[in-house]
Protein backbone atom coordinates (compact mmCIF):
# COMPACT_ATOMS: atom_id res chain seq x y z
CA UNK A 1 0.00 0.00 0.00
CA UNK A 2 2.77 2.57 0.37
CA UNK A 3 4.08 1.93 -3.03
CA UNK A 4 0.48 3.21 -4.31
CA UNK A 5 0.73 6.31 -1.84
CA UNK A 6 3.94 7.05 -3.48
CA UNK A 7 3.96 9.41 -6.43
CA UNK A 8 6.58 6.85 -8.56
CA UNK A 9 4.10 4.29 -7.51
CA UNK A 10 0.63 5.92 -8.75
CA UNK A 11 2.88 6.77 -11.99
CA UNK A 12 3.97 3.51 -12.47
CA UNK A 13 0.33 2.02 -12.34
CA UNK A 14 -0.84 4.50 -14.46
CA UNK A 15 1.84 3.74 -17.14
CA UNK A 16 1.09 -0.14 -16.48
CA UNK A 17 -2.65 -0.09 -16.97
CA UNK A 18 -2.23 2.50 -20.11
CA UNK A 19 0.20 0.40 -21.94
CA UNK A 20 -2.56 -2.46 -21.43
CA UNK A 21 -5.12 0.00 -23.26
CA UNK A 22 -2.23 0.91 -25.79
CA UNK A 23 -2.24 -2.94 -26.51
CA UNK A 24 -6.05 -3.26 -26.74
CA UNK A 25 -6.83 0.08 -29.06
CA UNK A 26 -4.20 -1.11 -31.40
CA UNK A 27 -5.51 -4.95 -32.03
CA UNK A 28 -8.99 -3.71 -32.14
CA UNK A 29 -8.07 -1.28 -34.87
CA UNK A 30 -6.49 -3.93 -36.90
CA UNK A 31 -9.24 -6.36 -36.16
CA UNK A 32 -11.65 -3.69 -37.10
CA UNK A 33 -9.66 -3.09 -40.60
CA UNK A 34 -11.48 -6.15 -41.74
CA UNK A 35 -14.32 -3.76 -42.62
CA UNK A 36 -12.50 -3.48 -45.73
CA UNK A 37 -12.70 -6.95 -46.32
CA UNK A 38 -16.82 -7.15 -46.65
CA UNK A 39 -19.33 -8.45 -44.40
CA UNK A 40 -18.38 -11.98 -44.20
CA UNK A 41 -14.87 -11.24 -43.01
CA UNK A 42 -15.77 -8.67 -40.44
CA UNK A 43 -18.97 -10.47 -39.27
CA UNK A 44 -16.65 -14.02 -38.99
CA UNK A 45 -14.30 -11.83 -36.68
CA UNK A 46 -16.88 -10.03 -34.68
CA UNK A 47 -18.73 -13.24 -33.85
CA UNK A 48 -15.26 -15.11 -32.91
CA UNK A 49 -15.00 -12.12 -30.00
CA UNK A 50 -18.35 -12.55 -29.05
CA UNK A 51 -18.53 -15.70 -28.77
CA UNK A 52 -14.63 -16.09 -26.49
CA UNK A 53 -15.38 -17.96 -23.89
CA UNK A 54 -12.60 -15.52 -22.13
CA UNK A 55 -14.85 -12.54 -23.51
CA UNK A 56 -16.07 -11.85 -20.09
CA UNK A 57 -12.57 -11.57 -18.47
CA UNK A 58 -11.60 -9.74 -20.90
CA UNK A 59 -13.74 -7.01 -20.88
CA UNK A 60 -14.21 -7.23 -16.36
CA UNK A 61 -9.97 -6.46 -17.27
CA UNK A 62 -10.15 -3.69 -19.60
CA UNK A 63 -12.88 -1.88 -17.07
CA UNK A 64 -10.58 -2.20 -13.86
CA UNK A 65 -7.50 -0.71 -15.84
CA UNK A 66 -9.81 1.91 -17.19
CA UNK A 67 -11.31 2.55 -13.83
CA UNK A 68 -7.16 2.43 -12.14
CA UNK A 69 -6.07 4.75 -14.96
CA UNK A 70 -8.93 7.69 -14.64
CA UNK A 71 -8.66 7.29 -10.91
CA UNK A 72 -5.05 8.14 -11.01
CA UNK A 73 -4.64 10.13 -13.40
CA UNK A 74 -6.91 12.36 -11.67
CA UNK A 75 -5.41 12.01 -8.19
CA UNK A 76 -2.05 13.03 -9.79
CA UNK A 77 -3.71 16.01 -11.96
CA UNK A 78 -4.92 17.14 -8.70
CA UNK A 79 -1.87 16.92 -6.51
CA UNK A 80 0.50 18.39 -9.76
CA UNK A 81 -1.97 21.45 -9.13
CA UNK A 82 -1.77 22.30 -5.29
CA UNK A 83 1.99 21.30 -5.89
CA UNK A 84 2.19 24.22 -8.66
CA UNK A 85 0.98 26.81 -6.24
CA UNK A 86 4.41 26.17 -4.12
CA UNK A 87 6.40 26.63 -7.57
CA UNK A 88 7.99 29.95 -9.26
CA UNK A 89 6.80 29.78 -12.71
CA UNK A 90 9.33 28.92 -15.03
CA UNK A 91 9.38 29.02 -19.10
CA UNK A 92 9.40 25.72 -21.10
CA UNK A 93 11.84 24.39 -23.55
CA UNK A 94 13.44 21.66 -24.95
CA UNK A 95 12.05 18.41 -24.29
CA UNK A 96 9.28 20.41 -21.56
CA UNK A 97 7.94 22.28 -24.48
CA UNK A 98 7.21 19.23 -26.43
CA UNK A 99 5.70 17.90 -24.13
CA UNK A 100 3.92 20.75 -23.53
CA UNK A 101 0.40 19.52 -24.66
CA UNK A 102 0.42 17.22 -21.84
CA UNK A 103 -1.40 19.47 -19.87
CA UNK A 104 -4.79 18.70 -21.83
CA UNK A 105 -4.48 15.19 -20.91
CA UNK A 106 -7.62 15.64 -18.80
CA UNK A 107 -9.73 16.96 -21.09
CA UNK A 108 -8.35 14.05 -23.91
CA UNK A 109 -8.94 11.29 -21.79
CA UNK A 110 -13.08 12.83 -20.69
CA UNK A 111 -13.51 12.91 -24.45
CA UNK A 112 -12.52 9.41 -24.63
CA UNK A 113 -14.40 8.65 -21.74
CA UNK A 114 -17.36 10.00 -23.11
CA UNK A 115 -16.48 8.72 -26.99
CA UNK A 116 -15.97 4.74 -24.97
CA UNK A 117 -19.70 5.27 -23.29
CA UNK A 118 -21.35 6.23 -26.72
CA UNK A 119 -19.53 4.06 -28.57
CA UNK A 120 -20.78 0.42 -26.63
CA UNK A 121 -24.44 2.29 -26.25
CA UNK A 122 -24.31 2.54 -30.62
CA UNK A 123 -22.62 -1.14 -31.55
CA UNK A 124 -22.18 -3.73 -28.19
CA UNK A 125 -25.90 -2.58 -27.77
CA UNK A 126 -27.34 -1.47 -30.55
CA UNK A 127 -29.54 -3.13 -33.31
CA UNK A 128 -29.54 -6.54 -32.93
CA UNK A 129 -29.22 -7.89 -37.00
CA UNK A 130 -28.65 -11.37 -38.11
CA UNK A 131 -27.09 -13.01 -40.51
CA UNK A 132 -25.24 -16.48 -41.74
CA UNK A 133 -22.37 -17.02 -42.60
CA UNK A 134 -20.75 -20.46 -43.67
CA UNK A 135 -23.93 -22.33 -42.59
CA UNK A 136 -23.61 -20.29 -38.77
CA UNK A 137 -26.12 -17.90 -37.96
CA UNK A 138 -24.52 -14.57 -36.18
CA UNK A 139 -24.98 -10.88 -35.99
CA UNK A 140 -24.98 -8.52 -38.48
CA UNK A 141 -22.49 -6.42 -37.03
CA UNK A 142 -21.40 -4.97 -40.07
CA UNK A 143 -24.78 -3.75 -41.71
CA UNK A 144 -24.99 -1.84 -38.28
CA UNK A 145 -21.66 -0.09 -38.91
CA UNK A 146 -22.87 0.77 -42.22
CA UNK A 147 -25.89 2.45 -40.95
CA UNK A 148 -24.74 4.62 -38.49
CA UNK A 149 -21.87 5.53 -40.41
CA UNK A 150 -24.11 7.18 -42.67
CA UNK A 151 -25.32 9.67 -40.62
CA UNK A 152 -22.57 12.27 -41.59
CA UNK A 153 -23.02 14.36 -37.64
CA UNK A 154 -21.56 10.70 -35.97
CA UNK A 155 -18.69 10.44 -38.71
CA UNK A 156 -17.61 14.18 -37.22
CA UNK A 157 -18.11 12.95 -33.78
CA UNK A 158 -15.87 9.42 -34.41
CA UNK A 159 -13.57 11.67 -36.43
CA UNK A 160 -13.25 14.20 -33.61
CA UNK A 161 -12.84 11.79 -30.50
CA UNK A 162 -10.02 9.54 -32.97
CA UNK A 163 -7.80 12.75 -33.22
CA UNK A 164 -8.52 13.18 -29.50
CA UNK A 165 -7.32 9.79 -28.79
CA UNK A 166 -4.37 10.01 -31.20
CA UNK A 167 -2.74 13.20 -29.00
CA UNK A 168 -3.74 11.26 -25.45
CA UNK A 169 -1.81 7.92 -27.21
CA UNK A 170 1.14 10.28 -28.18
CA UNK A 171 1.75 11.52 -25.06
CA UNK A 172 0.72 8.75 -22.94
CA UNK A 173 2.77 6.34 -24.65
CA UNK A 174 5.49 7.87 -24.55
CA UNK A 175 4.88 8.99 -20.61
CA UNK A 176 4.56 4.95 -19.70
CA UNK A 177 8.06 3.96 -20.59
CA UNK A 178 9.23 6.84 -19.07
CA UNK A 179 7.60 6.15 -15.87
CA UNK A 180 8.19 2.70 -15.87
CA UNK A 181 12.08 3.06 -15.88
CA UNK A 182 12.82 3.50 -19.14
CA UNK A 183 14.07 7.00 -19.85
CA UNK A 184 17.54 7.04 -21.11
CA UNK A 185 19.03 10.01 -22.94
CA UNK A 186 20.06 7.45 -25.62
CA UNK A 187 16.90 6.51 -26.89
CA UNK A 188 13.88 8.80 -25.25
CA UNK A 189 13.85 10.45 -28.30
CA UNK A 190 13.74 7.58 -30.42
CA UNK A 191 11.10 6.48 -27.72
CA UNK A 192 9.23 9.57 -28.24
CA UNK A 193 9.10 9.30 -31.85
CA UNK A 194 7.63 5.86 -31.51
CA UNK A 195 5.30 7.21 -29.55
CA UNK A 196 4.09 9.66 -32.31
CA UNK A 197 4.31 6.91 -34.97
CA UNK A 198 2.09 4.55 -32.99
CA UNK A 199 -0.60 7.23 -32.13
CA UNK A 200 -1.02 8.49 -35.97
CA UNK A 201 -1.31 4.59 -36.94
CA UNK A 202 -3.88 3.82 -34.62
CA UNK A 203 -5.76 6.86 -34.86
CA UNK A 204 -5.36 6.66 -39.08
CA UNK A 205 -6.28 3.68 -38.90
CA UNK A 206 -9.65 3.79 -36.84
CA UNK A 207 -10.42 7.47 -39.11
CA UNK A 208 -10.02 5.58 -41.86
CA UNK A 209 -13.10 3.57 -41.60
CA UNK A 210 -15.94 5.41 -41.01
CA UNK A 211 -14.85 7.92 -43.89
CA UNK A 212 -14.49 4.68 -46.22
CA UNK A 213 -17.98 3.71 -45.32
CA UNK A 214 -19.55 7.15 -45.63
CA UNK A 215 -17.66 7.99 -48.75
CA UNK A 216 -18.37 4.42 -50.49
CA UNK A 217 -20.35 2.12 -48.76
CA UNK A 218 -24.45 2.11 -48.66
CA UNK A 219 -26.44 0.53 -46.05
CA UNK A 220 -28.32 -2.24 -47.77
Amino acid sequence: MNYLKSSIGRKQLMGLTGLLWCGFVLSHMVGNMLIFMGPDAYNKYSHALITNPLLLLAEGALVVTLLVHIFYGLKLKFENQVARHTRYAMPTNGEKAARAHSKFMAFHGTLILVFIVYHLVTFKYGTHYVTNVDGVEMRDLHRLIIEVFQSPGYVAWYVLCLIGLGFHLSHGFYSAFASLGFYHPKYSAWLNQLGYVYAFVVAAGFISQPLYVFLFARAQ
